[in-house]
């Protein structure tokens, strides 16, 4: 029989080890660990003399406390340290959580890409936060203050566009998706920004091409004509053990939650991000410590 003395002393370390859990998924993972999460792969029909080192970057949610702009610069930083050839950006960087949140606005957040150094350049998306956090643009469904901020500072938005770049050994497509969330008309239903089929139509020759989307639900619809797709939003679920995220805000669940998936010979990488959202729990991070993505493609 267990002692009433065993039974306390099982209490306490009980709560001693869910305090220590508690305190890593709230301060030490989503605050103090960054990691590299690389990938290598050579898609079909990749041209066998054509590389390309990408680093990319999603979710970065700058608030205080837990995505301050000090925390930004060394994302940068780390991102730079990594020599690649193109950075892109997956949406979604500022954060309005109610929990202890201090918003930093997109006018302090996005000057700083421009800090990011890659010789074939930096590129981004906008996330469905960009969108929903901004009132005005919710009523008048158009542009929002993230634009304005992108435009301000000379950094790229790809929406539903293309532009052709000269990587080592030729050229190569970067696609950018508009939002597919982007204006809320009631719980659960949206008014996207997204046009594939247009997107696709700026593709005016064979050169390889790459996919920037920031929700990777649109992966389905994506043709074998892209050799990859790049995703964010999904956190990887946030919390993450054993290969499967409980939450994940995504219609194909675990499916899309994170990581390097291949579809009929089509590859999809879905960054875990680099900031945090409550979305009305408590914005931990488990087994899915911040990331920036690098990834290196060649042709065989």
């Amino acid at each position: 029989m267990v002692s009433r003395r065993g039974l306390l002393a099982g209490a306490a370390g009980s709560a001693i080890l869910g305090a220590g859990l508690g305190a890593y998924g709230l301060v030490v993972e989503p605050r103090l660990r960054l990691r590299v999460q690389a990938y290598a792969l050579s898609p079909a029909g990749w041209p066998g003399g054509v590389r390309l080192r990408i680093a990319a970057l999603a979710d970065i949610h700058a608030g205080l406390p837990y995505m301050p702009l000090a925390r930004v610069r060394q994302i940068v930083e780390a991102t730079n340290a990594l020599a690649p050839d193109l950075v892109v950006l997956l949406g979604d960087y500022a954060s309005s959580d109610r929990f202890p949140f201090t918003r930093i606005p997109w006018d302090e957040t996005v000057p700083l890409f421009r800090g990011l150094d890659a010789p074939l350049g930096v590129y981004g998306i906008l996330g469905n936060h960009e969108f929903w956090d901004d009132p005005s643009a919710q009523r008048r469904r158009g542009d929002t203050l993230a634009h304005d901020a992108f435009r301000r500072s000379r950094v790229p938005l790809l929406e539903n566009d293309a532009v052709r770049l000269q990587a080592r050994g030729g050229p190569v497509w970067l696609l950018g998706l508009g939002d597919q969330l982007a204006f809320r008309l009631g719980r659960a239903r949206y008014i996207g920004r997204d046009d594939l089929p247009g997107t696709l139509a700026k593709v005016t020759d064979d050169a390889p091409a790459i996919l920037l989307a920031h929700e990777p639900d649109i992966f389905p619809k994506v043709p074998g004509r892209i050799a990859l797709t790049l995703a964010g939003h999904t956190h990887g679920g946030q919390v993450r053990l054993f290969g499967h995220s409980p939450v994940v805000p995504s219609h194909y669940g675990n499916r899309y939650a994170y990581g390097h998936v291949v579809e009929d010979g089509r590859h999809l990488i879905v960054s875990g991000g680099l900031g945090t959202v409550a979305a009305g729990l408590v914005p931990v991070r488990f087994g899915v410590p911040p990331e920036i993505v690098v990834v290196d493609i060649w042709g065989e």
